[in-house]
């Protein structure tokens, strides 16, 4: 694979079709200053059409399955040229899969299932090259495998009344609130947040683009 060309004063377009604050900071610490521009697709009902269409899909095929879905709402209605990326995370526990709770019992059920246990964070992501002169539209999944730690029935209810399980996909974080609750991971940090960046290093790569063609080095971030 060839080097990646140095930075540049005009770095290639990045729009994240996310309105999620963890990802937009993780491209922002990694020295990319993306556009936002938030999907509207309608999950279920893209899921729905899968499921009718091709029958049962696994927490991979989800995942990637909604991030394409994203990536390419976003791209059509995007007005400038550039690299559109969708994202989009799902949590794989006794292979069911996780999403946001709909409500706060829903969350404390969840943590009681998961509290001392090991499930999967799964998050795809899609990138459409929407430049002139690109035209790529490739995906991937990354997989990470999160250890819960034992909490108590009291630690959960604190933590499910603070909100923010409530706003994520599995119903916690492990850059926010939910931090102390996770005993380990194994596989890439990022991806447990959200954007795995090597995974999107590596969609960038096979676009033709560099890394420093959408970061700066030296950036920290605002």
């Amino acid at each position: 694979m060839p080097l990646s060309p140095l930075p540049s004063d005009s770095p290639v377009p990045l729009v994240l079709g996310s309105a999620s604050p963890a990802r937009l900071k993780t491209l922002r610490g990694a020295g990319v200053e993306p556009t936002v521009l938030v999907s509207e697709v309608d999950e279920d009902l893209v899921l729905a059409e899968a499921l009718d269409r091709y029958g049962p899909l696994g927490p991979v095929d989800v995942a990637l399955l909604l991030a394409r879905a994203k990536a390419e709402d976003v791209a059509s209605r995007n007005e400038s040229p550039a690299l559109v990326l969708g994202c989009d995370s799902v949590l794989e526990l006794d292979g069911e899969i996780h999403g946001k709770p709909a409500d706060a019992a829903e969350a404390v059920a969840r943590w009681r299932r998961m509290r001392g246990r090991s499930g999967i964070l799964h998050t795809g992501h899609w990138l459409v090259d929407d430049r002139d002169s690109g035209g790529a539209t490739i995906g991937a999944t990354a997989s990470t495998t999160v250890h819960f730690a034992h909490l108590t029935d009291e630690e959960i209810d604190a933590y499910v009344a603070t909100g923010e399980p409530l706003q994520v996909a599995g119903a916690f974080t492990i850059d926010g609130l939910g931090g102390p609750f996770v005993a380990g991971i194994e596989g890439d940090h990022h991806n447990v947040v959200g954007l795995s960046l090597p995974l999107l290093r590596e969609l960038l790569a096979d676009a033709g683009v560099g890394w420093f063609e959408v970061a700066s080095l030296g950036s920290s971030g605002p």
